[in-house]
């Protein structure tokens, strides 16, 4: 069934039938046809101090603005990421920024941290009904200089803090100029210790403890990663999540829209990113969990990357191409490995 309304929604621009998907989704939800919004029972997992019913999640970019949290809940995610989100309303990148490989089953994206701001994203939390897991994502505005880049994401943690059951900080989108330069030496050390400091004022403020995870881009060198992981090791961050999308297109050359600009994901990501997660669990501390994404189109890729090390995964554009049956079948390969 999913294959059908598939194939009918590739007929439209990327973007126009990613708004149809979700507002249709919505609609069903509305009108009782998904169920109670719970997740599918499977091996349940403590990570970052939080139970997970299941270890199989939904991205940040599906949802940037916590419009669907009900609807894609009732879809079995054992938790659900919303943003990236920034603190101020922005349009992101001119359309089109949205571009399917279906030959590569792939997606590249130039979004830009597209949303309507902070105030608004939380707005929606407090209305949905979902009382599972969700961790939101926060980012930078395109037009705060990367140098000032730790006020923006002071203002997203504060803000979100009371409203997530984890926070992560998205350093690395490829498509907000100079964001990735965050991931490096001084610049990574100094922005992670000055959230450090506030997620510890914010403990006493609200009287619990919310994590602050990392998400790291694909694009990394050995050195890179080992560097990374020794500053991740010795701030003591409370999670990684592995990987973004990469800037790399030799695995679709050739494609139509191979060559336009932004983030490629999807199957071309896979062997990549669960080697990223295998090197960052080889060279940091093995208290930080690792949650990884990036190509996860089938149980076994789900599998891969608890084998290499990561604790929980998270799909984005493997549910685009496989829809509601990924996640039961992600749940179901990790439950009997488990």
């Amino acid at each position: 069934m999913y294959k059908l309304l598939r194939d009918a929604l590739f007929l439209f621009p990327a973007e126009t039938s990613h708004h149809l998907a979700l507002n249709s989704l919505k609609l069903a939800g509305l009108l009782g046809a998904l169920g109670k919004s719970q997740a599918l029972p499977g091996k349940t997992v403590r990570v970052m101090g939080i139970d997970f019913p299941n270890p199989v999640g939904l991205a940040a970019g599906l949802d940037k603005n916590g419009e669907y949290i009900d609807a894609l809940a009732a879809l079995g995610f054992g938790f659900i990421e919303i943003g990236t989100v920034t603190p101020r309303p922005q349009p992101g990148n001119p359309k089109p920024r949205l571009f399917r490989l279906p030959e590569a089953q792939g997606i590249i994206n130039r979004m830009g941290f597209n949303n309507q701001g902070i105030d608004y994203l939380l707005e929606n939390v407090r209305k949905a009904s979902y009382q599972g897991i969700i961790g939101i994502n926060i980012g930078k505005n395109f037009d705060t200089a990367v140098e000032n880049a730790a006020d923006d994401y002071l203002i997203g943690l504060r803000k979100a803090y009371s409203h997530a059951h984890y926070i992560t900080v998205n350093i690395s989108s490829p498509n907000t100029p100079g964001l990735r330069k965050l991931q490096y030496g001084d610049d990574l050390k100094r922005l992670l210790e000055i959230l450090r400091e506030e997620q510890g004022k914010l403990v006493q403020q609200h009287g619990r403890y919310v994590p602050v995870a990392i998400k790291v881009a694909p694009d990394l060198t050995e050195a890179e990663i080992r560097d990374m992981a020794g500053v991740f090791s010795t701030v003591q961050i409370d999670a990684l999540i592995a990987t973004n999308t990469t800037l790399d297109k030799s695995a679709v050359q050739g494609l139509l829209h191979a060559d336009e600009q932004g983030g490629l994901s999807g199957k071309p990501l896979t062997q990549r990113a669960t080697e990223v997660i295998r090197q960052f669990r080889a060279d940091m501390d093995s208290q930080i969990p690792i949650i990884g994404v990036g190509g996860i189109l089938s149980g076994q890729d789900a599998q891969a990357k608890l084998d290499a090390g990561a604790s929980l995964v998270q799909v984005y554009s493997g549910f685009i191409y496989r829809g509601p049956e990924l996640v039961r079948e992600c749940v179901e390969a990790t439950k009997k490995a488990g």
